[in-house]
């Protein structure tokens, strides 16, 4: 199979036949042996019963359907896990994203040999306010942070080798750093190529202004989980020793100084530099600590990522629905 086109979607009725029709127009045009992967992330509307419908007319057509909402990163995951394509797709189902990009996409990928490539919605149809500046300062964090050189790390559309989407970890909120979780997996040929972006033709958005709130958190853990995450000793043990040094430095001052400069001056237990030293000393000890454990919990965890899937569409058989 050359292409699995993956779309995560939340109560996007509206748009999904539309959708199909244009990806199949354009895979039949192309000659592409294609599935696509809708992945209902538990929608209270029609959705999953265009699904249904589509995939009853059209066998290239699958679909898994979550029990309730998991959030975009879980159901990236499920397609992901289910995808059999050698090139996988990713697309938003809002149709702002634009199927006649996929050609040159899967061409990157198979002929190019790039193991991810992002779209860039240079010419964007959002409003500037409440998207356009938040999302230009947000992907300049994210470039600085991760040192992946992508002007737009929120693009729904995205081509990945197929052993790239095997590879990675989606959990949580982090599908806006796949392309950063590829790197942190080894897969260094990135790039990006300019697409098409459409004004949003039904509905309205599903994320508002908190979306970068929690974007610039995942930025913060990403970095962390990327330079730290196997390693925590490296980060809380060094700052564990540094603050001790610092403590154990201010309490041999305070003993020289008694013993040998001012013996008969007040207590050391009156001096500002005895509560430096001891809280000093306490946060190192407490921070070395925690490196320890962190280490001992790196070496015992199993990642997990959670939901629970509903009904499945023209997958293959699994022995349990359920998923971690």
């Amino acid at each position: 199979m050359n292409l699995s086109i993956v779309i995560p979607l939340l109560n996007e009725e509206e748009s999904i036949e539309e959708l199909h029709d244009w990806i199949v127009k354009v895979m039949q045009s192309n000659g592409f042996l294609y599935e696509i992967l809708f992945i209902d992330d538990g929608s209270n509307d029609g959705s999953w019963e265009i699904i249904t419908s589509l995939s009853e007319t059209n066998p290239q057509v699958k679909g898994i359907r979550f029990l309730k909402n998991f959030g975009k990163s879980q159901a990236l995951h499920a397609g992901f896990k289910a995808a059999n394509g050698d090139v996988v797709i990713t697309m938003d189902a809002d149709l702002q994203d634009n199927p006649e990009e996929i050609p040159e996409l899967y061409r990157l990928i198979s002929k190019e040999n790039y193991d991810l490539i992002s779209g860039w919605k240079k010419k964007r149809y959002d409003s500037v306010i409440s998207k356009n500046l938040p999302s230009k300062l947000f992907n300049w964090a994210a470039r600085r942070t991760s040192g992946v050189k992508l002007h737009d790390f929120n693009c729904g559309l995205k081509a990945f080798k197929k052993e790239v989407v095997k590879t990675i970890e989606v959990s949580g909120e982090m599908h806006r750093y796949i392309p950063v979780l590829a790197k942190s997996a080894g897969f260094s040929k990135i790039d990006e190529k300019v697409v098409q972006h459409q004004a949003r033709k039904y509905g309205k958005t599903k994320f508002g202004m908190e979306r970068f709130i929690n974007g610039f958190l995942d930025l913060i853990t990403i970095w962390f989980v990327s330079k730290f995450g196997r390693r925590p000793m490296h980060l809380f043990g060094a700052l564990g020793v540094v603050m001790f040094l610092i403590g154990l430095g201010f309490a041999l001052y305070l003993g020289i100084d008694k013993l040998f400069i001012h013996p008969t001056g007040r207590l050391i237990t009156d001096r500002p530099q005895f509560f430096i030293s001891l809280t000093s000393m306490i946060i190192g000890t407490q921070l070395f600590l925690a490196g320890f454990l962190g280490e001992i919990m790196v070496r015992s965890r199993k990642n997990e990522t959670r939901y629970t899937i509903s009904e499945e569409l023209n997958l293959r058989p699994k022995e349990n629905q359920y998923s971690s």
